[in-house]
């Protein structure tokens, strides 16, 4: 039995030419090696998998060819790879400086490609600079990396950077076409697409895919094969929710997710996927963005099939449901039902042709007869002969919300055009700069009580008992209602009758003085009406004295302890006890 060679390694690119998705780097490259216009120091940096140390290779045989070598001859003498992620010290450095002195003994050039080069540490990169900035005419460095903040700026501005990008899906999708026939496996070219997809622009791990899928189907690759050893929901899926939400199927709609749940999907991946969908759907709507969807070409036919009985309108919203969902998930503590939910919400946008959400038209028979007549509306009335709109009262018009347009309907057999009436609403406010507001307040000022002299109001005598019981009411009331602090300010001193109709409190500070005399009207209302004399006045002083008698620190507090029982000063030296 052979050793199976996977086909990353066996279709790794060996000129320029088979490089896949990276033309400006190599046709650059390449000029650059015509022109003798190479630099001696070049770093590499992109994501995993896009042709980096595929690329520094190719480069480090073209340099020293020079037709006179064998069409198999490698120039493994000439070149050095050095793995950063494990000789990244500076010994490993040192090490590879002592050998840049020395010339090649085969070729021109000795080529030092240093991968994963972010991976160095701080001293080894500083002991690396001066030979990176004038290296031997006989070296070249060709550094490497996927996470290119992470080099010393240093380090940068010695090298002449090339950025590698992703490799597109129709790039990927074609390559693997090529590898396929390349192996005699007959593949759909919707499946060569999902893995494709799958890859994420990199060609390194579409590659590892295809060999996976392969081993799964055999030499069938097919759409069904690829979706169900890559674990991703088929087309399929989203084109049946699709038709059902755009009938308002909500039962086998949800149906549908239930059966995408037993099949191992969780809800976050239907509902972004169901967004990416309508993206998509939204794309085949005009013939300019329809190079973004990047399907195969039967799958695009359905794509565009459907995309025909969805609208503009209905699209836009259906992708922001969808986000509003993915954004939430994570949050939710009922994912199943959020999803669901959301569903409902999607089956529930169009109806009979209409957005349920536009606005909604009050049709006149909702409030009126059948009958119209000369297209005024008629309204119900008990019996009585109906009256035109412009002799109703404004108790008898019927108030309609926004929107103040309300179409009449007309019978079918004389149809013309809906008329549309604009009703106004009854007037509820007024300006107060306008004559309307004046006449309104003396209107108002006539329908007040009069007031009552202050003469003829009851003033009869109390006991200072019956005050202070009425105040406690007061204050309990005030706790009842949640207002602690002014509850807690009025029971800090007890109230005293000073003269027949004075009360007298004493407070520790004028901050909570404050505080009651913004208050005391709501008291002194009570008390008049509870000792029936609306004569009561409050008198309120502010006496230092009474704030020592609180402590507020913990020394404080320990001094009051300590004077009511001396015991407790012994028992704190006893065990060294701190505040």
């Amino acid at each position: 039995m052979e050793p199976f060679v996977v086909s990353a390694r066996k279709y790794r690119p060996q000129t320029f030419k088979d490089v896949v998705g990276q033309e400006s780097i190599t046709n650059t490259l390449l000029n650059a090696i015509e022109n003798n216009h190479l630099a001696q120091a070049l770093l590499f940096c992109g994501p995993r998998g896009v042709g980096k140390t595929t690329c520094a290779r190719i480069l480090a045989k073209k340099i020293n060819q020079d037709g006179t070598e064998r069409e198999d001859e490698d120039f493994a003498f000439n070149i050095f790879e050095l793995d950063a992620a494990s000789n990244n010290s500076v010994d490993d450095i040192r090490s590879l400086i002592d050998q840049v002195r020395i010339p090649p003994q085969v070729g021109k050039y000795k080529v030092y490609i240093i991968d994963e080069v972010h991976m160095l540490s701080q001293s080894a990169f500083n002991a690396f600079l001066k030979t990176l900035e004038e290296p031997p005419k006989h070296a070249i460095f060709i550094l490497a990396t996927t996470e290119k903040h992470k080099i010393i700026p240093t380090i940068l501005s010695r090298c002449q950077i090339f950025d590698f990008k992703r490799i597109t899906v129709k790039d990927a999708a074609d390559y693997l076409k090529y590898i396929a026939e390349q192996q005699g496996v007959e593949a759909e070219e919707s499946a060569l697409h999902i893995i494709a997809q799958k890859a994420d622009g990199a060609m390194r791990d579409a590659l590892s895919i295809f060999d996976r899928v392969v081993s799964f189907s055999g030499k069938q690759l097919t759409r069904k094969a690829v979706t169900d050893n890559l674990n991703v929901l088929d087309y399929d899926t989203y084109f049946s929710a699709t038709d059902l939400i755009l009938e308002n199927k909500i039962p086998e709609l949800l149906v549908l997710f239930n059966k995408t749940l037993s099949l191992g999907f969780d809800g976050h991946h239907f509902i972004t996927g169901l967004a990416s969908h309508f993206r998509d759907l939204m794309v085949c709507q005009h013939p300019d963005t329809l190079p973004l969807l990047e399907v195969g070409e039967d799958v695009q036919k359905h794509y565009q099939e459907q995309a025909k009985k969805t609208s503009k309108e209905f699209l836009l919203k259906a992708i922001d449901m969808a986000n509003d969902c993915d954004l939430q998930y994570k949050t939710s503590k009922n994912q199943r039902l959020l999803v669901e939910l959301t569903l409902m919400k999607l089956a529930s946008i169009t109806f009979d042709g209409e957005k349920k959400n536009a606005n909604f038209i009050i049709p006149a028979s909702h409030f009126t007869s059948n009958s119209t007549k000369n297209g005024t509306v008629v309204p119900k009335t008990n019996g009585t002969s109906p009256k035109p709109v412009e002799e109703q009262s404004k108790e008898e018009i019927v108030e309609v919300a926004e929107p103040q347009e309300v179409t009449v309907q007309e019978p079918k057999e004389n149809y013309q055009p809906a008329k549309k009436i604009q009703i106004k609403n009854p007037e509820k406010r007024v300006s107060g700069l306008s004559l309307s507001s004046i006449k309104a307040k003396k209107a108002h000022e006539q329908t007040k009580s009069p007031d009552v002299p202050h003469e003829e109001l009851p003033s009869e005598s109390f006991t200072e008992a019956d005050m202070q019981q009425h105040w406690d009411d007061f204050v309990h009331i005030l706790e009842g209602k949640g207002r602690k602090i002014l509850a807690s300010n009025l029971q800090t001193d007890v109230p005293k009758l000073k003269n027949e109709n004075t009360i007298w409190i004493e407070l520790p500070n004028s901050t909570m003085k404050k505080e009651v005399e913004r208050e005391q009207s709501l008291m002194l209302d009570h008390l008049k009406q509870k000792l029936n004399n609306y004569s009561i006045t409050l008198h309120i002083t502010v006496n230092e004295e009474v704030a020592k008698k609180f402590a507020f620190t913990p020394q404080e507090k320990y001094e009051k302890l300590k004077e009511k029982n001396p015991a407790i000063d012994l028992l704190r030296k006893e065990f060294d006890l701190d505040f």
